[in-house]
């Protein structure tokens, strides 16, 4: 049976800062320098790192000769080659691929996820690294060779020295410290992988702080549901306040939520909001039609008695976007290598905090009028809400109902809620 070859690179490839690679993780950016020659006597072809190759050469920047074989078996070594090293490689997965620098172009290996070794051979790399960069149509400088064959880890090697240059860098890999043994790596792993997950939940709770005004949530404010994100925009202390007032606070909130609302939109001495009312101070269940949301929407539009009153929209106060921690940002897309420390990478604006900068809105035509709502429509959910069974809930959501059938005289019912809560006022019967 003959030998059985394949070459799935073949002609040239460009190079920058020096470097080419193989790249077997797809979840990795290669290693750097010092880590691919940990511990290697030959500085050609590092491999310290698992599942991935650091392959130098002469030329800076520009296109060197370049071929990879895949073999059967060890082949012969060719003695035109002027600086021969050979290595031991095991792909993490069953993508291996060329890489170029910053992975602006790849070429697919077609290795299987077993040993190999691997020889690495070069020509001219004195002559290159001395013309440092090579321009189109001006003539090839160096050459590589890069064969693969299946065969049981075995220490690395040089074969054969010729060029300054691949002296330089076997010099330089010698004098890297060993690489991690396995267990080290799983534990240099492991803390980096929980430093990561603190980080993460640090970021979760200072956003939660910030999306709660500067304080974590009760678990009860957690769980509490309705319009508490709504009030939150517009006092959040207000909002923390009322879950420590506690249910009998939370209930004479809710009901001079209520009440203040009826009366802002000329409702409060109807019979029926009245009868309401009522029977929200005697703590009993709302009489009809607050039994059922239809028939309260029915007799608010059949009454003739409702005032035709409108509000302009509450607007909240502005409140400075939010800072996620010093140390946290969103991964940046990686440069291969250490060529990373020589480029100058600007990072992005996490999404979280995307969107809170100043911008400009262009309107086409004549502007929409301010809008006006009614307030006799906003202020039923109120009486409403002030009748739900959880006291929290519903101090919280009849708040937020006076507050939108305020509009923007909002600030005079936080005011009183504040007293409230604060033991500064009685709440009107």
């Amino acid at each position: 049976m003959g030998v059985m070859v394949r070459r799935p690179v073949e002609g040239e490839v460009h190079v920058h800062y020096g470097q080419i690679y193989v790249e077997s993780d797809p979840d990795s950016y290669g290693p750097d320098l010092a880590e691919a020659f940990a511990g290697q006597n030959s500085g050609l072809c590092g491999a310290a790192v698992p599942g991935g190759l650091w392959l130098t050469t002469g030329l800076h920047t520009g296109n060197v000769g370049f071929t990879v074989e895949v073999h059967d078996q060890a082949p012969p070594l060719d003695e035109s080659w002027e600086d021969v090293v050979e290595v031991s490689f095991r792909p993490v997965s069953g993508r291996s691929r060329l890489m170029q620098w910053a992975g602006e172009a790849s070429w697919a290996l077609g290795l299987g996820e077993t040993d190999y070794r691997v020889r690495y051979c070069a020509k001219g790399m004195d002559e290159a690294g001395e013309e440092d960069t090579r321009l189109d149509g001006e003539p090839q400088l160096d050459c590589y060779l890069l064969q693969f064959w299946p065969a049981p880890p075995a220490p690395d090697q040089v074969l054969k020295q010729t060029a300054q240059v691949a002296a330089y860098w076997h010099d330089y890999a010698r004098r890297q410290p060993p690489p991690p043994t396995p267990a080290e790596r799983a534990e240099a792993e492991l803390q980096a992988r929980l430093a990561r997950e603190a980080a993460e939940r640090e970021r979760e709770q200072a956003y939660e702080r910030w999306a709660w005004g500067g304080q974590s949530p009760s678990r009860a404010l957690k769980d509490v549901g309705g319009n508490v994100r709504g009030l939150l925009d517009f006092d959040a202390a207000l909002v923390h306040a009322i879950d420590a007032a506690g249910p009998a606070v939370q209930r004479a909130v809710a009901l001079l939520a209520a009440r203040r609302a009826c009366e802002a939109a000329g409702l409060a001495e109807l019979d029926w909001v009245a009868a309401g009312l009522t029977a929200l101070v005697g703590e009993r269940p709302l009489p009809p039609p607050f039994d059922d949301w239809d028939r309260m929407w029915q007799a608010l539009g059949s009454d003739p008695r409702v005032p035709d009153r409108t509000v302009g929209r509450a607007v909240p106060p502005e409140r400075p976007p939010f800072q996620p921690p010093a140390d946290d940002a969103e991964p940046t897309a990686q440069i291969l290598g250490p060529a990373s420390l020589m480029v100058n990478q600007s990072k992005p604006v996490p999404t979280y905090a995307r969107g809170t900068g100043r911008g400009m809105a262009v309107t086409i035509g004549a502007p929409d009028r301010p809008l006006r709502m009614s307030q006799p429509h906003m202020a039923l959910p109120a009486l409403v809400a002030a009748a739900e069974a959880d006291p929290l809930r519903a101090a919280l959501d009849a708040v937020f109902a006076a507050v939108v059938t305020y509009g923007e005289r909002h600030r005079t019912v936080l005011q009183e809620v504040w007293s409230v809560c604060e033991g500064r006022s009685e709440t009107p019967r």
